[in-house]
C-alpha cells in the first residue's frame, strides 16, 4: 500500500490550536490531480500542500500546489509558511526557500525574528457595487472592492464601520456558496491596527481560520488607508491569528510563527 508523509501544522500561531491549520506533504513526484484532489478531501483541512524539488529551476526550490477539500487554489499564504516552516525547520543552515507556484508566480518563505516572513504578490482592488454580496453577508452598508488582477483568486474586501460590525457578521453560506469570491471583511481594529474575516464557500470553506492570501489584498488596501507601509492585523475567526502585514511595491510582506502539531503517513 503506498504511503506519504503528512505533517499538520498550525501558521499565524505561536502554539498548538491556535492559527490555521494546513496538512504539508512532500512528494517525489507529481500524483494525479485527483488523487492529489481526493487526498486534500480526506484531510478536510482548509488547504493541503504538496510538493517537490524542483529540477533545473534557477528561482525556486521547490514545486508547490495547494488544494482545499473541493478545489485547488491559485494561491495561498497560510500552506505556503508552513511548508516553509517545515523545510527550514529540517535544514537549519538555511535561511530561504523558494516556490514555484503554477499561478501565484515564485513564493518566498525567508526566517524573521523568531518566526517568519512570507512573501506574496499584491492583490490590487477597486470600487464596485455587489448588493447580492451584501446581502448574502448581512452587510448592507459595507463598501465592496473586488481584485482587479488575473494572477490572484477572485476576492471581494468588503470594509465594514468598525470592529465589532466584522466580528458580529453571520453571512447566509448557502447564498455565499453561489458567489465565487473570496469575501474579506475588515475595519479598523481596537487592539490591532485592522481585523477581518473570510469566507469562501464557494471553495468548500465556510469562514478560514487565518488567510494569507486575503491579506495579499488587505496589505495595500489598508496601507493606503492608514498611511503607511507597515501595520499589525488580526483575523478574528474562532481559533484566531495574528499578522504583521507590510507593503514592498508589488508584494505584501506578511510575518508570522508557526506551530507543528501532527506528523505520520499517509495510506492510499
Amino acid at each position: 500500500m503506498p504511503t506519504l508523509r503528512i505533517v499538520q501544522i498550525d501558521a499565524f500561531s505561536e502554539t498548538a490550536f491556535g492559527g490555521n491549520p494546513a496538512a504539508v506533504m512532500p512528494l517525489d513526484t507529481w500524483l494525479d490531480d485527483d488523487m492529489l484532489q481526493a487526498i486534500a478531501e480526506e484531510n478536510n483541512l482548509s488547504e493541503t500542500a504538496f510538493y517537490l524539488p524542483t529540477k533545473g529551476d534557477a528561482e525556486a526550490d521547490y514545486e508547490l500546489r495547494w488544494f482545499t477539500p473541493t478545489a485547488e487554489v491559485a494561491m495561498c499564504g497560510h500552506a505556503t509558511l508552513t511548508t516553509g516552516h517545515l523545510l527550514l525547520s529540517e535544514h537549519p543552515d538555511t535561511d530561504t526557500v523558494r516556490f514555484r507556484t503554477r499561478k501565484a508566480g515564485v513564493l518566498e518563505v525567508r526566517r524573521a525574528d523568531d518566526g517568519y516572513e512570507l512573501d506574496l504578490p499584491i492583490t490590487p482592488v477597486e470600487p464596485a457595487e455587489r448588493p447580492d454580496l451584501l446581502d448574502a453577508l448581512g452587510t448592507p452598508d459595507g463598501e465592496v472592492f473586488l481584485s482587479i488582477v488575473d494572477s490572484a483568486e477572485d476576492t471581494a474586501i468588503i470594509q465594514l464601520s468598525d470592529e465589532e460590525a466584522v466580528r458580529t457578521c453571520r453571512p447566509d453560506f448557502k447564498a455565499l456558496a453561489n458567489i465565487h469570491l473570496m469575501a474579506i471583511v475588515t475595519a479598523r481594529g481596537n487592539d490591532t491596527n485592522i481585523v477581518s474575516r473570510v469566507f469562501v464557500p464557494a471553495w468548500g470553506i465556510d469562514e478560514d481560520p487565518v488567510t494569507g492570501s486575503a491579506h495579499a489584498a488587505l496589505t495595500p488596501f489598508w496601507a493606503d488607508r492608514l498611511d503607511c507601509e507597515s501595520f499589525s492585523a488580526f483575523q478574528a475567526s474562532a481559533r484566531g491569528g495574528r499578522l504583521g502585514c507590510r507593503l514592498a511595491g508589488d508584494r505584501a510582506v506578511l510575518s508570522g510563527r508557526c506551530a507543528t502539531v501532527i506528523e505520520g503517513e499517509f495510506f492510499f
